[in-house]
């Protein structure tokens, strides 16, 4: 097997001698150093024979000092494909030509479809997708993923509920679902208003109802504030009750702040490197240098290639390295009292409803606890505290 190889690298011909003396001739090649095989006798005065090609200078002398004439036949091995390769170079760099606009031409963006969305939405949408790149003569594998585009396009078009992005060859289609107006209101079934929780009432808003409560009345928990019965004794009749009753309600919040904390953040510099990936095996292809930095963060980003119709087990990836340095943040006494302040009046807001405000909060207790400060803070909130409540027989 070994033999095989070296003659293929080296290349083989078969050589044909005729004439007085076949076999003195190929005895005088051994005896000169020159390896022969596969001999065979043709004739009473011709023979066949291969050697290496590197050998054939050497038989110039033998040749002479012999009466046999030498014909060369099939040629085999490297440099004589070489030496075929060169002779047709032409045809194969224009196949390799070919391939390659073929790959290219497969790997770009062709078409862009927008479908189910009213013409300016459309304009603004093809308008967004431009500036992400995302455009006829694009190549797809330096784009973003398809739900990296749909969450970009549904963050920066506030028209728009649904967006559906799909990739089919060449060709993006992005299925548009556009917000609708506001229906109109469904019909609501009678009923009273009651406090969600104990309050003092400072405001009201009735539309429709007639109200129990006026303010400064302090209210329980479950108490009717508007009625769903109105009329007189005897000419009654049930409505939805509609309104909002604003009370005084309290809250209490307590928070652990540690006065020593470390975290990362990204400093800003990065580096990118480019692969072609087969499953789990990648080939750099861009950015060879190591990273530089002590502490990162890497992000990827896969792309499948494709040759004309068909998506093939090879991706373009791109892999980003930001680096993150570790930050220690310490507080003092009044900078960590101040933050859980801070943290306690936001983690409250997120609590309440929109028409909903802080009056006024008092620190009950606030301590520095094993590193920590420990704060308790008491809240006065004016929200409304009006839900319904369906009217049953007998009410």
């Amino acid at each position: 097997m070994k033999n095989k190889w070296a003659h293929f690298f080296i290349g083989s011909v078969q050589v044909n001698v005729q004439g007085r003396g076949t076999e003195r001739f190929i005895n005088a090649c051994l005896r000169n150093g020159i390896s022969v095989w596969n001999v065979r006798k043709t004739g009473e005065d011709t023979a066949t024979f291969f050697m290496l090609l590197k050998d054939v200078s050497r038989l110039r002398p033998i040749v002479r000092q012999s009466e046999c004439k030498l014909f060369f036949g099939r040629r085999s091995g490297f440099p004589f494909v070489v030496k075929k390769t060169i002779a047709n170079f032409g045809f194969l760099l224009g196949i390799f030509l070919f391939l390659a606009v073929v790959f290219l031409l497969s790997n770009m963006v062709w078409d862009v479809r927008v479908q189910g969305a009213k013409p300016e939405t459309e304009h603004r949408i093809l308008k967004e997708l431009k500036q992400m790149g995302v455009e006829k003569g694009a190549f797809q594998f330096l784009l973003d993923p398809p739900e990296t585009i749909q969450k970009k396009l549904t963050d920066r078009i506030d028209t728009l509920t649904w967006v559906g992005v799909e990739l089919r060859g060449t060709t993006f289609y992005f299925q548009v679902v556009e917000k609708k107006q506001p229906k109109a209101p469904e019909p609501v079934s009678n009923r009273h208003l009651v406090a969600k929780k104990k309050a003092v009432i400072t405001d009201l808003f009735v539309e429709e109802g007639q109200p129990l409560v006026s303010v400064h009345d302090h209210v329980e928990k479950g108490q009717m504030l508007v009625s769903g019965i109105i009329g007189k004794e005897g000419k009654t009749k049930f409505v939805p009750a509609k309104g909002k009753i604003f009370g005084e309600t309290w809250y209490k919040s307590t928070v652990v702040l540690p006065l020593e904390a470390a975290f990362h953040v990204f400093t800003g510099k990065y580096i990118e490197k480019h692969y072609i990936a087969i499953n789990s095996f990648s080939i750099p292809v861009w950015g060879f240098q190591k990273v530089p930095f002590a502490h990162y963060e890497a992000e990827r980003q896969k792309q499948p290639l494709r040759f004309w119709k068909w998506e093939l087990p090879i991706f373009y990836e791109r892999v980003i390295y930001r680096e993150t340095e570790q930050v220690k943040r310490n507080y003092s006494w009044d900078e960590a009292f101040q933050k859980a302040k801070e943290i306690a009046r936001k983690e409250l807001k997120a609590k309440l409803d929109e028409d909903a405000s802080i009056k006024g909060e008092k620190v009950l207790h606030a301590a520095k606890e094993n590193g920590k400060v420990r704060v308790e803070i008491y809240y006065e909130v004016i929200e409304n505290i009006a839900i319904p409540q369906p009217i049953v027989q007998g009410d």
